[in-house]
C-alpha cells in the first residue's frame, strides 16, 4: 500500500490598502494590514482562485498534478489565516499560484498581499503554527509593538506590486494604441 504524502501550507493575508469593510485609520501599527479578511471569502472561492492560478501559470498538467488532494483544511476570515493541504512533490506550483494573486476573486475584489508563512509535513504542526501566530498578533496588537522592518518589508512589496501593475497598464495601453494606428 503507498501512502499519499501531502504539504500544509500556512497562510496569511495581508491588506495594504484594507478590505473594504472597515475604513479605521487609527489601528495599530501591527494591525494595519493584518485585518480580518471579507466574510465572502470562502475555502470554495479560494480552492477556484488556486485552481485558475495554477491553470494560469503550468496550464493543464499543473492543474491535473495539484488537483489531486488539494483541500482548504483550515480557513479563518477573523485572523485571515487558512491552511491548505497539497500534494509534496508539487506544493510550489500551489505556492507560486498563491504568491500570484493580487486580488481576491471577483465578487469581493479587493487587493491583497497572500504570503507563505509556514511549509509542514503535519497538520498538527501547521495547527500549532496557527496558533502561535495568532497569539503573537494578538500580543503585538495590545501592546503597540510590531517586529523591526515588518512594516518597512510589506510597504516595499506592496510599492513593487503597485509599479509593476501601472507598467502592465501602460504596456497594455500602448499595444492597443499600436494596434489602432495600423488599423488605420
Amino acid at each position: 500500500m503507498v501512502r499519499i504524502k501531502n504539504r500544509y501550507l500556512v497562510v496569511n493575508y495581508l491588506y495594504p490598502h484594507g478590505n473594504g469593510q472597515s475604513n479605521n485609520k487609527d489601528l495599530p501599527g501591527a494591525l494595519e494590514f493584518h485585518q480580518p479578511t471579507p466574510d465572502d471569502f470562502h475555502e470554495g472561492r479560494l480552492i477556484t482562485a488556486i485552481r485558475n492560478g495554477v491553470t494560469e501559470l503550468f496550464g493543464d498538467y499543473g492543474l491535473g498534478m495539484v488537483s489531486t488532494s488539494l483541500k482548504v483544511n483550515y480557513h479563518s476570515t477573523a485572523t485571515s489565516t487558512s491552511i491548505i493541504r497539497c500534494p509534496q512533490k508539487h506544493f510550489e506550483m500551489v505556492w507560486a499560484a498563491l504568491t500570484f494573486m493580487t486580488r481576491l476573486p471577483k465578487p469581493i475584489d479587493v487587493p491583497v498581499v497572500i504570503k507563505v508563512v509556514r511549509v509542514s509535513g503535519t497538520i498538527r504542526k501547521a495547527e500549532e503554527d496557527v496558533i502561535r501566530r495568532a497569539k503573537e498578533l494578538v500580543l503585538r496588537a495590545k501592546t503597540g509593538d510590531s517586529r523591526p522592518g515588518d512594516d518597512q518589508i510589506l510597504r516595499d512589496v506592496v510599492k513593487t506590486v503597485a509599479k509593476r501593475r501601472e507598467n502592465e497598464v501602460l504596456l497594455g495601453d500602448e499595444e492597443e494604441e499600436a494596434e489602432e494606428s495600423e488599423s488605420d
